[in-house]
Order: structure tokens, then sequence, then C-alpha cells
């Protein structure tokens, strides 16, 4: 998958033509949300100097908006928007995003909402004692070595944002993967393994809020849909990953 670019726009719009600028920008960003080449835009205004505006436009790669976007049916109707406001336009540039990336402390991450290590070794505990009673999952875990749950909880709390605790004494996500390789594993356990794991964070007491559960929930779909496909018999394991990381209503990106 190509690495996205992010394009920006930078204007100095007279302060007499900004209204109708912001309104021909409004109209233009139809086309841009039908873009299949658009990931997403945002048009921001200086607070210290409000003739200064950015847009913002994240593209699928800088190929798809040049030879894409630029040459679709699209383009005339936004060009044609736009067009007044060309010659105010001081930048116009593809940037590739670097490693350099990451989230500030205003939201807290799920590993911290959900309670922190004591509560996904809570979680852990109360889960893998359900599977071991399970009549679907139990042989998929017997022979369970007695650590297995208290690493699956360092795993669990990396992927919601914790301490890279997974990572600096396991590994990265190929070997979580490679414990998965040649199980096997049906749709009907992986189904049962999601149902188990949000009883254990009922009764772990983790919390029962909309946006919590959805995201961890999402990230238990996700994690057993991999499992399940690194577990068929002429699967391929991934190259050396790195843990990936959850957050609110977000997933990883797809790669195909």
């Amino acid at each position: 998958m190509t690495e996205s670019t992010v394009e920006y726009i930078r204007y100095r719009i007279p302060e007499e033509k900004s209204a109708e600028f912001l309104a021909a920008y409004t109209r233009a960003a139809a086309q841009l949300a039908a873009s299949p080449s658009c990931v997403d835009y945002e048009l921001t205004r200086c607070e210290e100097d409000f003739e200064h505006f950015v847009l913002r436009i994240t593209w699928t790669s800088t190929e798809d908006h040049v030879e894409g976007f630029r040459k679709s049916e699209l383009f005339p109707a936004f060009l044609a928007e736009i067009r007044p406001y060309i010659p105010y336009i001081e930048e116009m540039r593809h940037y590739t995003p670097t490693t350099v990336r990451g989230l500030g402390a205003s939201v807290p991450t799920l590993y911290a909402w959900a309670g922190g290590a004591e509560a996904f070794a809570r979680l852990t505990e109360v889960f893998y004692d359900k599977v071991l009673k399970d009549d679907v999952l139990a042989p998929v875990f017997s022979g369970l070595a007695p650590e297995h749950a208290a690493h699956v909880a360092l795993w669990l709390g990396e992927v919601f944002g914790g301490p890279h605790a997974y990572s600096e004494t396991q590994g990265g996500h190929g070997h979580m993967v490679a414990k998965h390789l040649g199980k096997n594993i049906t749709e009907v356990q992986r189904r049962r393994w999601v149902n188990l794991l949000q009883d254990a964070a009922d009764d772990a007491g983790l919390p029962t809020d909309a946006e919590f559960r959805s995201a961890f929930l999402a990230y238990a779909e996700w994690g057993t849909r991999l499992a399940v496909l690194f577990s068929a018999p002429d699967a391929t394991p991934p190259g050396d990953q790195p843990v990936p990381r959850w957050t609110w209503g977000a997933a990883p990106p797809y790669q195909p």
C-alpha cells in the first residue's frame, strides 16, 4: 500500500474576500468528498492574522492526486469554484508523513481509561478461566502455559496505548502471530473468543461506556480475524512488525 501524501495549500485572502472564499471552498469540498483519491481534508484560518488560510488535503498518493483527481470528471467543478483564489496562493506542495507522529495527553488512552495494568491483568485472568471451561475453546488452549494470561495482558495493554512491555519482553506483532500458526482456528472458535472476552470485560469491571466498548470490540474483531487468517495451513507469517496501537474509534489502515 502506497504511503499517503499530504498537500498543503497556503492562501493569503484579503479580508473582504474571506466570506466568498469560504463559501467557494464549501462548494468545492463536495468534489473532494466524492474523490476516491482523497482521504480527508480541512481548511483552517489563522487566529493571529485572519487573512491566512491553510488547506490540508490527504491524498492516497501524490500520483493519485495529480494523475487521478486532476484528470477526473470531478476536477473541473472543483477548479471552477477555487479558480478566482489561485492568485492568492503562497504555497502549494505535497508532503510525505514521517515517523515522527503520535497522540498528545489531552485524550486518555484506552489503556488508561480501562484502569491500566491492573485492569488488563484482571481481564485476562477472568477470560482464561472462562476459556478453559468452554467446550469450544478449551481444546485450542490445552496445555496453556502458566504465564500465558500475563503475557496477553501485556499485549492488550500495549495495543490499547499502554507501556511497550510486550514488545520489550516478548517481541512485536510477528511474535504474537507466530503463536497462531497451524492452529486452524474456525469461525465458530473466533466468535466464541470474542464473546467470552466481552463477558470477561464485564466481570472484570472494565468501563461499560459505549465509546470504550466499541473500540474494545473493534480490536477484538480485528485481532481475531487476523488470528484465523494466520492460523490457516497455507498461511505466510508476516515480517517483523510493531505491536498495533489502538485508539478511540480508529483502526490501523488496511494493508492488502
